[in-house]
């Protein structure tokens, strides 16, 4: 099977009717708890050997994952050959001893593993995982899962809810000798959308997924969020972060897996933090022509930070998406017209994934030729990192409190907020004498007063700003802005946050 032929596939599916994947499971199955379903576990002796560097494991169906997924081995020569259940491939955990199930039960999704470039050749480590809905997840050497990416999103914050396509077929492809990259061939469906994907990865410090796509909309999509990346902010150095949002009765003093979305541009790179506690779900919305990337990120990666010693948010990646040549349309990758949407859920779980992020075209997409996209996606640890180039400095933390307390006032005015960001970064000046001054901007308000200086402790640089809100305070979101400047030239990113 080649890419091609499952783009064929997924034509012929937008043109019929859609039916769902099969839900039908042995009733053991069907009532399964969710421990149960975590003691079900794949022996790794029936890994399936894909080359000297690879090996695949399999998911197993039950509790919530009851969609059954296709599951083939595409030989380097010869037409594929489906890769078929055995209750024996799997130790069933003491709720399911001695229990075995039909050929017909098929697999939930399927996992990667890899030596992580050849560093432990003797030791496999899981690095890639397709499971649930079109959800994947990738890491790279000493990373923890964190955030998510999907094949699309389907009306993320649209009133009648959200449509999740399934990746309801995958083709693992036998890769060639001494190459350290593999191949997947998926095949995604659902109402609204069938598309034809394949994945191309390499594993390692970082991890790369090249992503080519051939999309085919059964019927006029108004939001369709194509590269979308999906993650938990709970709390973060200032909290919820969302204007008067309770706090968190949390020993850690952060927790989450993304704290902020970047979106650059042409000319500019945009750093906004992620806020938690308003009372209604939020859609941000960043428009960028031509778009040079996006991704949620992770910058704090002290462990100090979070104090979890077993979920290791500091080691959580982030995700970084570039739209590469071979889409459609005259931005690279099929991103022209449009813009990086950023969708904020509150949220009191950490198990909840509460954000989203996509890019999404300015006009519907509908039926017709094929949106077709190539982008690629790169795990991001501790920053700079190559994938995110050039001199601008980086946002790396966002704090605020009352300023009040550094300026009271007769009377007191609470409402007044003081807001302390650091920027750091090659391109920043080491003389604290430099005359680094700071461009704020707010929608609402009044930025007063701000102030740069270095920071000897760190040798970064501090904005202090205070906000002063308007009266009455207008609905929504009100959005600030800040960067750094030097003698007319722009040091940062730009700081785009919200009080």
């Amino acid at each position: 099977m080649a890419f091609e032929g499952v783009a064929a596939l997924a034509e012929a599916r937008a043109r019929a009717p859609y039916a769902a994947p099969p839900e039908d499971l042995p009733p053991d199955l069907a009532r399964l708890s969710y421990d149960g379903y975590r003691a079900i576990a794949f022996r790794p002796a029936e890994s399936l050997r894909l080359g000297p560097l690879f090996s695949a494991q399999l998911f197993h169906r039950g509790f919530l994952q009851r969609k059954r997924v296709d599951l083939y081995l595409q030989p380097r020569e010869g037409p594929p050959r489906p890769i078929v259940y055995a209750s024996s491939q799997f130790d069933l955990g003491p709720g399911l001893a001695g229990a075995s199930f039909p050929a017909d039960l098929g697999f939930a999704g399927f996992r990667l593993h890899s030596s992580l470039a050849s560093l432990t050749p003797r030791v496999q480590e899981e690095f890639l995982v397709f499971l649930g809905a079109s959800y994947f997840r990738l890491r790279g050497k000493g990373q923890e899962y964190g955030l998510s990416a999907r094949g699309a999103a389907i009306g993320t914050g649209a009133p009648e809810g959200e449509e999740f396509p399934d990746f309801v077929a995958h083709w693992i492809c036998e890769p060639e000798p001494g190459t350290e990259r593999l191949s997947v061939l998926s095949l995604l469906d659902s109402p609204s959308l069938a598309g034809a994907f394949r994945f191309v990865v390499e594993p390692g410090d970082p991890s790369r997924l090249g992503v080519t796509a051939a999309l085919f909309p059964r019927k006029p999509l108004a939001r369709l969020g194509l590269a979308p990346l999906t993650s938990m902010f709970l709390h973060g150095q200032n909290g919820p972060g969302a204007r008067g949002a309770e706090g968190f009765d949390d020993f850690r003093p952060e927790v989450h897996d993304s704290d902020g979305l970047v979106v650059e541009g042409a000319g500019d790179r945009l750093w906004r933090p992620l806020v938690n506690g308003r009372r209604q779900p939020q859609i941000s919305a960043f428009a960028v022509a031509p778009l040079r990337g996006f991704g949620l990120l992770q910058r704090e990666r002290s462990f100090a930070a979070y104090l979890d010693v077993q979920a290791r948010h500091e080691a959580r990646p982030g995700l970084w998406v570039r739209p590469e040549p071979g889409g459609d349309g005259p931005a690279a990758g099929g991103f022209a017209a449009g813009a990086v949407q950023l969708f904020e859920i509150p949220s009191r779980e950490e198990y909840m994934d509460n954000v989203v992020a996509a890019f999404v075209p300015a006009a519907p997409v509908g039926p017709g030729p094929a949106l077709r996209l190539a982008y690629g996606l790169t795990t991001v640890g501790a920053e700079p990192v190559p994938v995110l180039p050039g001199a601008l400095a980086r946002v790396v933390s966002t704090r605020v409190g009352s300023a009040e307390r550094l300026r009271p006032t007769q009377p007191p005015s609470p409402e007044r907020r003081l807001y302390a960001v650091d920027f750091e970064g090659p391109g920043l000046p080491a003389d604290p004498g430099a005359a680094v001054a700071a461009a704020v901007s707010a929608s609402a308000g009044q930025m007063v007063e701000p102030v740069v200086e270095r920071v000897p402790q760190t040798g970064s640089w501090r904005l202090y700003v205070e906000w002063r809100p308007p009266a009455p305070m207008p609905p929504g979101d009100v959005v600030l802005r800040a960067h750094l400047v030097l003698a007319g030239r722009i040091l940062s990113e730009t700081w785009d946050a919200v009080a």
